[in-house]
């Protein structure tokens, strides 16, 4: 955990950049899950899908 507080301040300071390294195996993960998202949302309703991305947007301060 302080090492993650760390890196945080060495990206904050400029001394690292804040790169995210991928690897084979996350990007065959997003793909996976991009394909099911998309299936997911073809499979629901409109309503549905409304009602999803109601409760996902916080009302505006």
């Amino acid at each position: 955990m302080i090492g993650d507080a760390v890196r945080v301040m060495r990206i904050a300071t400029g001394e690292e950049t804040g790169d995210v390294q991928d690897d084979v195996k996350n990007a065959a993960a997003k793909e996976l899950g991009s394909k099911g998202e998309k299936k997911r949302a073809a499979n629901m309703s409109p309503e549905r899908r409304a009602e999803i991305a109601k409760k996902a947007d916080p009302p505006p301060l």
